[in-house]
């Protein structure tokens, strides 16, 4: 035993001690095992106070600061750092008193009080001159050159860095050299230097890989992507930028999974099975004393243990019950939070939406009644282009709205499915015969082949699968010159009286690259901008199409070689009818003889001065009676003390509104026809013009044949025209 104790109180082998418990501590530091590296520093100091080693108490503080300043308990690193730099100077220990000045600036640094860290960096950088420790130096003037770049004093850092740099690579530091290398590369991509940028940051980088450095990599992976974006190759920052974002998650996981209550346990539940078998062996070597009280104490150590585990084990899973419960918490919470904001964005989009359309279309009620009005009434010769460029931009123009609130409505889910009784094969037949025009301008012909086996008459919704049909089929004839479009129907199964039938719209046209046909149904996609200059088109045809295909619980695909053509196809369930299909004839305006027009009395409910005209040129012009008021008041007291047979009421007025005008009349007349004469398009506002009364819809803006069928229905109804 006494030998024992002599080998135990030798200075030398407490040295060793404390050394290698301080070495070790670094290493667990640069590994992230920071309780262990903390209980390495604890038992280090109790050995080095106990034989007053002041010149290792000191080293001991700057490394339990510098471990502090690593877990971000700044205020303790403090504490600490203020213990090492007391001892250090009282002994002139100034090595380690620089290395502490360092580690004081970097906590400053961390604090982001930048000018006190570069106080402490150069009384380091003196001390380390002094002693000529061109390591230690090395890293001061990079730490020195990185505050500056915080600071903004880009040629004060450029100086430092490069300072660092030259000492990096003679004395063969690649951690420093790694480091200092790429914050070069930050510092000249500020000054405008790209290509020096670039050169250095990926020299840094190469040095960190090849030594594993994480966090410099991590640096490095971020510097080269902002790098890369200044200098247009936004995919290669995009690679850097994905790297970085991997590798930080990565390195915060494992510090977070480090500094968890349940590691410290770990650590303290080791040192505690250290201790146990110590003790074990103490009891094993007083065995021959007494042998039953030996073994009573080994039975007690292991019973407390065991207890010990089961309590810690305990404890550690109760924590993570708690911080699983606390997480998911959070996590519904912020998918709470955000289904609400989803939900938000939907419907402002919709209201501003709703909001445009009606500027957009109002003014373009003025452009398509005034150029058709001025079409009609002989124009010069020279006019009439104009009038008809004028007249076809304003139709490209409202159905490009169409078109986007159509994508609107399917994406909020606002499209509802009418399935009624029809001919397929008569539908498709009309289809082709309305394209055909334009098809023939194309010199292009269209071909039907309807599966002779299949039935005609089905159950749908027939306006949807025109809708499909004709923007497919049309597509195909804008890239089909000089060739062939054929339509195919034919059945692919049928179970129960659902019918899933397939429809091929294929041609010979210019064909689609196979890099575009992974984004052909998104909104706003086109081959490419020649092809939209060339042939036009808004973009939104094939999206309109997938998503009514999708609402029919379909599927649609593309099959296309550049320069060959394109097949597109899709597959829809129909329900099969024999009913049969009795044809019914509309009467038009002009087909009756018994209406005396010039009695008939129509009052125009309209603010803008312009649409007023307008809508009373067109009535003029059909032989109807009309008066014009431009508010909502002055519309209820006129029909208050008039007849009228007709009264078209715009929705957007100052003073009352056509909503609250239409709601006033149905209180003291039910039968009076009102249309509204509105912009307004949206669904989720079509419930308002029928709860108000209205009798009917006329969006503006309107072709005169639509707004003639209207009014002559309306007409037909009534017992006779209002009389004055």
């Amino acid at each position: 035993m006494s030998s024992q104790n002599s080998v135990e109180k030798d200075p030398e082998i407490i040295q060793n001690n404390i050394k290698y418990r301080i070495t070790q501590s670094e290493y667990d530091i640069d590994n992230f095992n920071y309780f262990e590296a903390q209980k390495k520093l604890d038992d280090a100091l109790d050995i080095a106070s106990s034989i007053d080693d002041k010149k290792n108490i000191g080293i001991i503080f700057t490394k339990k600061a510098r471990l502090q300043l690593f877990i971000e308990n700044l205020e303790e690193a403090i504490v600490s750092i203020n213990k090492a730099i007391e001892v250090q100077r009282l002994i002139k220990d100034n090595e380690n008193l620089g290395n502490s000045y360092k580690i004081f600036g970097d906590i400053y640094e961390k604090k982001k009080n930048y000018k006190q860290a570069l106080d402490y960096y150069r009384s380091a950088q003196t001390l380390f001159d002094q002693e000529g420790l061109n390591k230690n130096l090395a890293e001061v003037l990079l730490s020195e050159g990185k505050t500056y770049i915080q600071l903004k004093e880009y040629n004060k850092a450029r100086s430092l860095i490069e300072h660092s740099l030259d000492l990096a690579k003679r004395f063969e530091l690649p951690k420093i050299e790694s480091s200092a290398s790429i914050n070069h590369g930050k510092v000249y991509s500020v000054l405008g230097d790209y290509e020096k940028a670039l050169n250095y940051a990926k020299a840094g980088l190469s040095i960190a890989k090849s030594n594993n450095f994480a966090e410099i990599l991590n640096e490095g992976y971020f510097v080269l992507s902002n790098i890369n974006e200044k200098l247009g190759d936004y995919k290669l920052s995009n690679d850097y930028l994905r790297a970085y974002i991997k590798l930080s998650d990565s390195l915060r996981q494992v510090k977070r999974a480090n500094l968890t209550e349940g590691k410290k346990i770990q650590v303290l539940l080791n040192d505690q099975i250290e201790n146990n078998k110590k003790q074990e062996e103490e009891l094993k070597k007083e065995k021959d004393k007494n042998d039953l009280g030996t073994l009573i104490s080994i039975l007690s150590v292991a019973l407390i243990t065991i207890l010990s585990l089961l309590t810690l084990s305990l404890y550690k899973n109760n924590n993570i019950r708690l911080k699983t419960n606390n997480m998911l918490h959070k996590k519904n919470g912020e998918l709470i939070i955000a289904k609400e904001k989803a939900e938000l964005a939907s419907k402002t989009k919709a209201n501003f939406l709703s909001t445009v359309t009606h500027e957009l279309r109002t003014p373009l009620y003025a452009v398509t009644g005034l150029s058709n009005m001025l079409l009609e009434e002989n124009p010069k010769p020279e006019q009439i282009q104009h009038l008809k460029s004028l007249k076809f931009s304003g139709d490209y123009l409202l159905t490009f709205i169409n078109d986007i609130l159509q994508i609107n409505k399917i994406e909020a889910n606002k499209v509802d499915i009418e399935p009624e009784l029809f001919n397929l094969k008569k539908k498709i037949n009309n289809i082709i015969l309305a394209l055909n025009n334009s098809a023939e301008d194309n010199n292009t012909k269209l071909h039907l082949e309807y599966d002779k086996t299949l039935h005609q008459n089905f159950i749908a919704d027939q306006l949807k699968i025109s809708q499909i049909l004709i923007n497919l089929i049309g597509n195909s004839i804008k890239f089909t010159k000089d060739g062939d479009i054929w339509i195919r129907v034919y059945k692919l199964s049928e179970e129960n009286g659902i019918y899933n039938l397939r429809f091929e719209i294929e041609d010979n046209g210019i064909g689609i690259s196979k890099e575009k046909q992974e984004n052909m149904f998104e909104s706003f996609s086109q081959g490419s901008i020649q092809i939209n200059r060339k042939y036009g088109g808004t973009g939104l045809g094939l999206s309109i199409v997938k998503g009514l295909i999708e609402i029919l619980k379909g599927k649609i695909y593309l099959k296309s070689e550049l320069g060959k053509g394109s097949t597109f196809y899709f597959e829809i369930p129909l329900k099969y009818s024999g009913e049969e299909i009795k044809e019914t004839k509309k009467p038009q305006f002009n087909e009756t003889k018994e209406l005396d027009l010039s009695k008939v009395k129509v009052l125009v409910v309209e603010d803008n001065k312009i649409n007023q005209m307008i809508t009373k040129k067109i009535l003029t012009k059909m032989e109807l009676n009309c008066e014009v008021v431009d508010n909502g008041e002055a519309a209820v007291d006129k029909v208050k003390t008039n007849k009228y047979d007709i009264v078209l009421m715009d929705i957007h007025m100052p003073g009352i509104s056509g909503i609250e005008a239409t709601k006033i009349i149905r209180t003291f007349d039910k039968n009076l026809t009102i249309f509204a004469l509105t912009a307004v398009t949206i669904e989720d506002k079509m419930h308002e013009f029928d709860e108000a009364g209205f009798t009917d819809i006329i969006p503006k803006p309107f072709k005169q044949e639509e707004f003639e069928k209207k009014l002559f229905n309306a007409l037909s109804k009534s017992d006779k025209p209002a009389t004055t």
